[in-house]
């Protein structure tokens, strides 16, 4: 996943692609570290979703643009939309059925 610290790189991620998974971390957080292998192996099924990921501390700026106050957090976009927010206790069958199902109607 590629880390990204600007909110205008972001933005224009998100608005020149498709399809962006926005992967919210803290370096602190034991649940970040255990759910990222998870989420990075989840989306490397799915080749047309661009994957970047935000360390809160180094980005708050970034976690208030989108109005995160915990983390983890994954956001999908389609089209520049917000289609899924799902935070904390993340459920992977949850996700991946989210995102199967967008995906599927998408390509």
């Amino acid at each position: 996943m590629e880390i990204v610290t600007s909110i205008n790189d972001v933005e224009q991620i998100i608005q020149n692609r498709d399809m962006v998974l926005i992967y919210f971390s803290g370096k602190n957080c034991g649940v970040c570290s255990v759910l990222k292998p998870k989420v990075n192996e989840l989306t490397n099924e799915y080749p047309n979703i661009k994957k970047i990921e935000v360390e809160v501390e180094n980005s708050l700026h970034l976690s208030a643009q989108y109005n995160l106050f915990t983390v983890p957090a994954v956001l999908l976009f389609i089209e520049g939309k917000e289609a899924i927010r799902e935070l904390r206790h993340i459920s992977m069958l949850d996700l991946e059925t989210k995102i199967s199902r967008y995906y599927k109607l998408f390509y």
